[in-house]
């Protein structure tokens, strides 16, 4: 029974592995119409954001804000004004000690008036001189003297024209030098240039000081101005007279108007950027000259 079983198995093995041989595997081959291919949606273009604007900062200026200097070397012999005293245009602020340049201005003074009382002197004697010219010709017109005579009286007459001459010259010397002097006084002097507001004085009085030595900063008030830079994309998008609105961070409760006043015409090839200028109108508020300041530029074609 045993061997009836083995013998089995082995035939049915055996008739496994020739049929496996007669028919090799083969790829299967069809007629049918291939599946349609899956459909992609095409990624839709990203459409550009718009520009919501741009917000430049910077400082408030104005037009005129100087730091005064000494013209001079000298002494501050004495100060009229302190900061924050607000001055109008050629107030004296401050002085220098003068007096070695106005005691050299009046024997400069003097110096001149002596010459100039010279000159008259030699203008006198020309028309002295001058007469004896013509005196002298009517005497040879006469026979009565000789020609030599009259050609001295001549000679004479012409030199003291160079004479004259002369003198004027010296005394115009004198005058450029009195006024060269006056113009040393006038340094002793420190003015103030405009209509403004002391805002610092860096010096003492009694302090000896050297000329291109700094005394005051000056700044005028207003009009209060905000310079900035816009990148070249918006070159033609801002005009001159063109209104904006300005505020401060440190202001959150003030708004101002503000106005172009000068646009560059140029962009800077360096940074891509051009320069604008905007001026405050209206009440100023609590804006000063040095605070910060926010201006949004709108996108706008």
């Amino acid at each position: 029974m045993r061997s009836l079983i083995v013998a089995l198995a082995l035939g049915a093995a055996l008739y496994a592995v020739a049929c496996g041989d007669s028919n090799p595997a083969a790829p299967a081959v069809t007629n049918a119409a291939p599946a349609p291919a899956t459909l992609v949606p095409k990624a839709a273009t990203p459409v550009e954001a718009a520009d919501p604007g741009l917000i430049v900062s910077g400082p408030i200026i104005v037009e005129h804000q100087v730091d005064l200097t000494a013209q001079r070397d000298g002494v501050l012999a004495k100060f009229y004004f302190d900061a924050p005293a607000r001055v109008r245009k050629g107030t004296i602020l401050a002085r220098l000690d003068d007096r070695q340049i106005a005691a050299n201005l009046e024997a400069a003074r003097a110096k001149s008036r002596s010459i100039a009382a010279d000159l008259k002197n030699w203008e006198a004697e020309a028309q002295v001189l001058k007469a004896d010219y013509v005196r002298a010709q009517r005497l040879w017109d006469l026979g009565l003297i000789s020609q030599e005579q009259l050609q001295h009286a001549r000679y004479k007459s012409e030199s003291d024209q160079w004479d004259i001459q002369r003198v004027t010259e010296t005394l115009n010397t004198a005058k450029e030098e009195e006024h060269s002097l006056e113009l040393e006084l006038e340094k002793t002097k420190v003015t103030a240039p405009f209509d403004g507001l002391i805002a610092r004085r860096y010096v003492r009085e009694g302090q000896s000081v050297a000329k291109g030595d700094r005394l005051f900063w000056v700044t005028a008030e207003g009009p209060l101005l905000l310079r900035f830079t816009l990148p070249e994309r918006y070159f033609g998008r801002v005009r001159r007279a063109q209104q904006f609105e300005v505020s401060s961070p440190d202001l959150p409760g003030e708004k101002h108007a503000a106005r172009v006043k000068e646009v560059s015409p140029v962009v800077d090839p360096s940074s891509g950027t051009f320069e604008v200028l905007v001026e405050l109108t209206g009440e100023r508020g609590s804006l000063r000259p040095g605070m910060t300041a926010n201006l949004k530029v709108e996108n706008t074609r």
